[in-house]
Formats: C-alpha cells, structure tokens, sequence
C-alpha cells in the first residue's frame, strides 16, 4: 500500500495541534504580559523576560531539534540493518555517548571544555566500533548486529552508572542528565546544535536514494553502488545525530526506537517519507512531553526528566503500533554435534569454579583499615551471618535468572529474548514499587507475589498482543521492548520525585543485595533448588517447542498448555531473583549466550550451563562488590553486567565460533 494511500497529513496534523495548543496553554500567558522589547532585550532586573528568554523557548526550541534528531537517526539505523529493533539505544550508541562525557568529566574535564560533541561521538563512536567487531564475525546478520549492540549498551551504561555510584560528588547531575533534560539557561545549545543537525540531515538526505538501492543486495552493486561505503556513511551520519543529542540534552533513548516505528505504522512505507515524517513525530512527541511536564511541574512542584516521561509516553503508542507491523518467520538456530564427554567435563569446571567463587564470597573480606583478610573456622563465625546470606541468595537469583532466559530464548526461537529485554524483570519491579507504596509494610512474601504478579502481567499482555503471529519473530521482541521502556521510565520518573519510599528502591533497582537477609536468602534458595527437578521435564518441551507449533502438535504436545506453563515458570523465577539483585542485571541475556558459545547447543545441557555461568557471575559481582571499594558497597547488579558482557564479547570475537551463527528470527 502506497504512502498516498494512507492517511498521514490527519495523523500528522493532529498532533501538530496537540503539540501546538499545548505549548500555547503553558507559554501564552506569560508571553501575553511581554511586550518584544522585553523579550528581545532582557534586563536582568526583569526576572519574568529574563525566564522567558533565556529558559523557556530555548528549552521549546532544543525539545524540537533534539525530537527530529532521534528521528532521523533511528530511521537510518534501521534502514541500514533492516531491523525494526535498530536504534540509537540497541545499538549502544547513546551508552557509549554518556560514558563518554562521565569518564571526560572525571578524567579529563578540559576535553569537555575544548569540544563536548567531540567526546560524545567518540564514545559513539567507539560503541558501533565494538559492535560491528562483533557482528563481523557473523557476516553483519542483522541480529548479530542487535545483539551486539544490546550487549555493549548494558556493558557501557553500567560502567556510567557505577562511576556515578564511586564519585557522587562529581557525578551527581549524570542521574538527571541520563534520564533527558531540556532544561536550558540561554541560547548557546541550540545555536550550537542547530548548524550540526543542519549539516547531517543535509547529508542523510543526499543518501536516500543510495540507501534504498542497498535493498536490491547484489544487484545495487551490478549498479556499480558501492554497498560498504553508503552503509559506512549512512552509520556515520546517524551516530552523529545521536551524539550531538546526547551532548547537548542527555539521553532521551526510545525517541529514536519509536518515532520510526510510530511513522511506518502510520503509513511512511517508503524512505524518503520516513526521512521526513520520523524527524516530525520524534520532535512533536517530545515537544508534547516537555509541555506537559512544564505545565505539572508549575502546578505541583515536581520534577520529572523528560526523557523517562518521552518513554511513559511513547512506549504504549509503539506496544499499539507494533500489532501492525508484519511478523518476520522464525528461523532455527543450527545446532552442531557436540560430544558428550566434552559437555561433561565443561559442566564440571564450572560447577568447581562456582563452587571455589562461592567459598571465596564466604571468607574473603577486608578489615577496618581496608586489607584483604581471609577468616577461616572460628574468625569466620560472626561475618557468617552477613556473607553467607548474601552469597546464596546471588547463587540462586544468578542461577534463575539465567534459566529464566533459556526458557524465553527457547520458546520465542529469538536469541535476543531475555526477561530484561521482554520486560519481565522491569514488571517484577513495577510489582514491587506498588507493594512499597500501597501496602503497609509488606514482608518478603508478600514481594514475592506482586513482583511475580508483575511479571505475569507482563508475560499476559505480551501473549495477548502477539496472539495471532506468536511470540517469534520481531513483533513480540518490539512489544517486550516497549512493555519494559514504558515500566522502567515509570519508575525513573517515581524515583525523581524524592519520595522516600522511593529512594528506598534505587539501591535495589541497581542491583544491590547488602540487604539480603536469610528468610530472604533461603526463599530463594529453596526455590532455585525446587526448579531442579523440573528442568529435565520442561528441557523435553522446550526442545520441541523451539523448533515450532506445528512440530511440537505433530509429537502430540499440548502447545498452548506447555507454552504457558514455560513462561509462568520463566516469570516466578524472574520475580524472585528480582527481588534479589533488581531488574538491570541482564544475566538473562548473557549466560544464554555464553552456554551456547561454549558449545551447548541441546536444551538440558544449555539450561544447566546457563544457571552453573549466572551463578558464577552473580557470586562474583557480589564478592567484588562489597571489597573492590570497601566500605562502600557496589550493586552486584551492575557489577554483574560489567563481568558478563566482556565475557560473552570475548566468546564472540574468538574464531571457531561462527558455526554457532544466530540466526535472524
């Protein structure tokens, strides 16, 4: 169906007066009492055209830049990698933009002074650098490309976050910065973002037409396109997009995911109607946002970040719009033999590995003046009470959420899927903020069932929304990132208000287990261990499962039964080794893949690898946790990411591991 067919001037208009009217309520009365004088002029004694000119519609202004700029950008990336999932953010370009500045503000503060932008391209640079390192060795797949991109973005946004944590002082605006501010104190942003948008927009647009011949694959290059240099160029201009937004505003993230998808769901089929409509709804959508919150803010007081807002917002506009878009054909993961003698002995070395880690946890520590001690027998009894609880309760939150994302991989056929990126974690911890805020004192079991009640909602809306195409293919993946966007801008957006019950959440929402005490610990335990048994019987369903519907109605498996009982078990898992180390961990998403680099192709094999290598990592983000910068205390959530992901980079970069190519879904 053509774009003429289809009716994008109504859409468009009626946001443009959304957007319009909006800004008129909450700007008209002010400038109603300015006469031009005033606001051309300002004098500093006039605090009213002071606010209005130096604040105000520079903020009006920026908002409408920075929107078009994340438009533009993420329908690049997606036209070059043909995946709706591409995005400033699953790429790993705006993670590694604000890793950038946070380490040049530590380090290097003069490089900020020199050039801002500089520093933020390069850290975007550097991202895409490492992600296509990766995907080369899997021939650029577009999913290789993703799931590169996702893994890299985890690494670099906890190694900001943990900067944050280690030097608060110097860090303390990153939080509020991360989250997207438009907030503006005169004209210099804009002035100096508007000629740089300008010059790249200029240049997206003199490559759209060589960006649809790269469709035609071999026969572009019959045409005498030079393939490798259009997508090199069209890269360059759309992390350049991202990065100047990021240095000047912070990170608005999902403008870039959902203002394509929101165009070509509204009808922008072609390129050239995406390169204009994209950059028109990612501006009026934050434009929308940031009036809004203006006009909150100046009735309650309240401070939210626009960026969280954007994507409160935005996320159910693209879980709606993305019912619309066509769902790609699963493919299967190719599955080389491997010897059983060979999975045997790696499951050993890594249950001998978890078992010395744990060990380690238990009686390595440090003293008050801040040396490496080991207490062993009767020095080790009174830390007992403290470590251990500690220690198995990461053991068994690692282990379940690792099994936890064998069984979504397995049962979506996507690589990319984990309870992280689905969503699930973040409804674990939508469950828990509603249990603090509305339930007097709620113990650990009463967490327990509205976290897993979270992540069942979640599991649930994702089934009802994907019903008709099932849960492979990109649909489900776009819904599961929009569920989750949606859940954890609502609770960034909680967290900014300074609630105190809210604050009480950010320690664990990063991942920190210094509170774990042993009822705590051994719930979790008993329900790591209790899921023993049960592997075996879901690894037969799952085996089938993963190769299709019609295959496992052919065995005679009840799949829509089986299907459920899968994610049901994947959620109560999540819930409770959310509760542990908080929803940001991402060990779903990586001891998945790690197992399965290692060479454990079969079922039963990966889901005892992936829990035997999240318990690992888990143990040891705790242990390094609280010694690395004794006295202080390091989430092992984040600590976890940053262990994990060079792991599994490493894994991907070493040669002999493209027979395990994944595979597009």
């Amino acid at each position: 169906m053509s774009d003429r067919r289809l009716a994008l001037t109504p859409w468009l208009a009626a946001m443009t007066v959304l957007s319009a009217g909006l800004t008129a309520a909450n700007l008209a009365p002010d400038l109603s009492m300015l006469d031009l004088d005033r606001l051309l002029a300002p004098v500093p004694q006039d605090v009213d055209a002071m606010v209005m000119a130096y604040s105000r519609l520079p903020r009006l202004c920026i908002g409408l830049l920075c929107g078009a700029a994340l438009g533009l950008s993420g329908t690049l990336f997606q036209q070059v990698m043909r995946n709706p999932l591409a995005s400033p953010s699953t790429i790993g370009v705006e993670a590694g933009a604000g890793c950038a500045i946070a380490a040049a503000t530590l380090y290097l503060p003069a490089l900020l002074g020199w050039s801002r932008d500089l520093v933020a391209l390069s850290g975007g640079f550097l991202a895409v650098g490492l992600v296509f390192l990766i995907a080369g060795r899997f021939r650029f797949a577009p999913l290789a490309v993703v799931l590169g991109g996702l893994v890299v973005g985890f690494y670099l946004g906890a190694a900001t976050t943990t900067l944050a944590l280690l030097h608060e002082y110097q860090l303390a605006g990153l939080f509020v910065w991360g989250s997207g501010s438009l907030s503006q104190q005169d004209w210099r942003p804009t002035l100096d973002l508007l000629p740089r948008l300008a010059v790249t927009a200029i240049a997206a647009g003199l490559l759209a037409r060589p960006l649809v011949l790269l469709q035609l694959d071999e026969a572009a290059r019959g045409l005498g396109l030079r393939i490798a240099l259009v997508r090199a160029a069209a890269l360059a201009v759309a992390v350049a997009l991202a990065g100047f937004t990021v240095s000047a505003v912070g990170v608005i993230g999902f403008l870039g995911l959902a203002a394509p998808s929101i165009a070509r769901a509204l009808g922008a089929r072609r390129l050239a109607t995406r390169m204009i409509v994209a950059p028109l709804v990612g501006a009026l959508l934050l434009t929308v946002t940031d009036q809004t919150l203006q006009m909150l803010t100046a009735a309650t007081g309240a401070f939210l970040p626009t960026g969280a807002v954007t994507a409160m917002l935005g996320a159910p506009a693209l879980f709606i719009l993305a019912r619309r878009l066509r769902a790609a054909q699963p493919q299967h993961t190719a599955r080389g033999p491997v010897l059983q003698r060979v999975q045997s002995v790696w499951l050993l070395a890594l249950f001998a590995i978890l078992v010395l880690v744990a060990l380690t946890a238990t009686v390595v520590g440090r003293d008050l003046g801040g040396a490496w001690v080991m207490e062993l027998v009767t020095a080790l009894q009174p830390f007992l009470a403290w470590r251990l609880p500690r220690m198995v309760g990461a053991l068994a939150a690692g282990a379940m959420l690792a099994v936890a994302g064998v069984m979504l991989q397995r049962l979506t056929r996507n690589p990319m899927a984990s309870p992280e990126v689905l969503g699930v974690s973040a409804g674990s911890a939508f469950g828990l903020l509603v249990a603090v805020f509305f339930l007097a004192a709620p113990d650990h079991l009463i967490l327990t069932v509205c976290a897993a009640l979270g992540a069942a909602a979640v599991l649930g809306t994702l089934l009802v929304s994907v019903r008709r195409v099932g849960l492979g293919g990109n649909q489900a993946l776009l819904t599961g990132v929009a569920l989750a966007a949606f859940l954890m801008a609502l609770l960034s957006a909680v967290t900014a208000t300074g609630d105190p019950r809210a604050m009480l959440l950010m320690g664990w929402m990063a991942g920190s287990t210094y509170r774990v005490n042993a009822a705590e610990a051994t719930v979790a335990g008993v329900l790591a261990l209790a899921m023993l048994p049960a592997l075996p019987v879901l690894a037969r369903q799952l085996e089938h499962l993963s190769l299709g519907s019609a295959h496992a109605r052919s065995v005679g498996l009840p799949v829509a039964r089986s299907g459920l009982i899968v994610l049901c078990t994947a959620g109560l898992l999540t819930a409770a080794a959310t509760l542990i180390v908080g929803p940001l961990s991402f060990v779903g998403l990586m001891a998945p893949h790690i197992a399965r680099r290692l060479g454990f192709a079969c079922c039963l094999p990966q889901l005892a690898a992936a829990a035997l290598i999240g318990a690992i990592i888990m143990v040891t983000a705790d242990l390094l946790g609280r010694t690395i910068h004794f006295p202080w205390q390091l989430p092992a959530g984040l600590l976890s990411a940053l262990i994990g992901a060079p792991v599994l980079l490493v894994l991907l970069l070493l040669p002999g591991w493209q027979q395990h190519e994944p595979k597009a879904p």
